[in-house]
């Protein structure tokens, strides 16, 4: 996928020193719906509730992002991520952040931080512990940060990274999962529906 690539070796250029970078390596097929167990699956959110994808589903669609605390790409996209969960929540998609992470490996990714997290940057989504990192296996998911946008009738319609330029903010060209948003709340398919993921490696709970 010539454009992935293109995405990829832009976000590389433009901020990735400084951190190992790894790509998404597949994930569900456009088109395609969440797999029903996974998005039944319920999770523990920030606030102690359990929930699942299914229950957070928006009349205009769902976007869930495969996130975490301790990954520098996760950190550099996580108030841009979160300002688009809080806006869009509005706008009737329906959002969902996971933490995949075991915390056995990676400390910063535990529950209390992800409270901890959840508060300091004003999420008003959910934020959820994804304890056997199975929803992430069925998602295919393999990178954090890691988009999937469901449109609202639940197929997936965008698949990806956030935009073009994970450091500099104010130098983003091309907001690609605002722009996958604005489409899917429009009702239209996005222009660009799928850019290559990128950011740390999942750390798959064993």
């Amino acid at each position: 996928m010539k454009l992935a690539s293109l995405v990829s070796a832009v976000a590389i250029v433009a901020g990735a020193a400084g951190a190992w970078a790894a790509e998404s390596t597949g994930g569900l097929a456009l088109g395609t719906k969440a797999p029903d167990a996974a998005a039944k699956t319920k999770m523990k959110n920030v606030d102690g509730k359990m929930l699942s994808i299914a229950d957070v589903a928006g009349k205009s669609g769902t976007l869930v992002v495969f996130t975490c605390n301790h990954c520098p790409f996760a950190k550099d996209w996580e108030q841009r991520i979160v300002e688009l969960a809080n806006t869009y929540a509005g706008k009737g998609i329906g959002v969902v952040l996971v933490n995949a992470n075991d915390p056995t490996t990676h400390p910063e990714d535990g529950y209390e931080e992800m409270q901890t997290r959840a508060k300091s940057r004003g999420m008003k989504v959910p934020y959820v512990v994804d304890a056997t990192s199975g929803v992430a296996r069925a998602f295919g998911a393999s990178v954090t940060p890691e988009a999937f946008l469901f449109d609202k009738a639940g197929k997936l319609a965008y698949h990806g990274t956030i935009d073009d330029n994970r450091k500099e903010a104010d130098k983003v060209k091309v907001r690609y999962l605002k722009d996958a948003l604005d489409a899917v709340v429009a009702g239209k398919a996005p222009a660009v529906p799928e850019t290559k993921g990128l950011g740390c490696g999942i750390k798959f709970r064993s």
